[in-house]
């Protein structure tokens, strides 16, 4: 945990910007990645807007440097996945998430029709991918090539057994 707490501030003073950061182990569902929050007590809220950049994409390259970096030397066993946090953002998109899903998840199973989920990132992909693997009757995949991949939801096409005219 000090290793990755030190290796932020480090590169968080090579941008310029003096701010603390706390570590802490999650295990929610679905989650238990060390999350990383950048405290914002020290820096202006152009400061914050810049670290989270446009739609996420400045705090997901510092996640993707720290998931890379932090992971390098380690064994298998002793990698872990990191999240960086700063102002809830994380937090509030995961939120965002969730809802999208759960609508996505909705409007399939009521018009069986499939759904495309345009915008997210490739790890936003992933948590949504894993959000509706609650989700049997549902299957979901990416379509596209970068930057216009995106994630499809549509009814699974596995024919199982109705075991209702029992």
């Amino acid at each position: 945990m000090e290793k990755s707490i030190s290796w932020l501030e480090e590169l968080l003073a090579l941008q310029g910007l003096q701010a603390s950061v706390s570590a802490e182990q999650k295990n929610e569902e679905g989650d238990d990645s060390l999350w990383l929050t950048i405290d914002t007590a020290s820096l202006s809220e152009g400061q914050v807007t810049g670290l989270i950049g446009d739609r996420g994409k400045v705090l997901d390259s510092m996640q993707y440097l720290a998931n890379t970096i932090l992971n390098l030397s380690a064994d298998a066993a002793e990698q872990r996945a990191y999240t960086l946090e700063i102002n809830g953002y994380r937090q509030k998109r995961q939120a965002e998430l969730k809802a999208l899903a759960d609508e996505a998840a909705e409007t399939v199973i009521a018009n069986g029709q499939e759904f495309e989920i345009k915008g997210l990132s490739s790890a936003e992909r992933r948590q949504v991918h894993g959000l509706l693997g609650e989700y049997k009757q549902l299957e979901t995949f990416s379509r596209g090539r970068e930057p216009e991949r995106h994630l499809v939801v549509k009814l699974t096409t596995k024919n199982e057994p109705d075991d209702s005219e029992e």
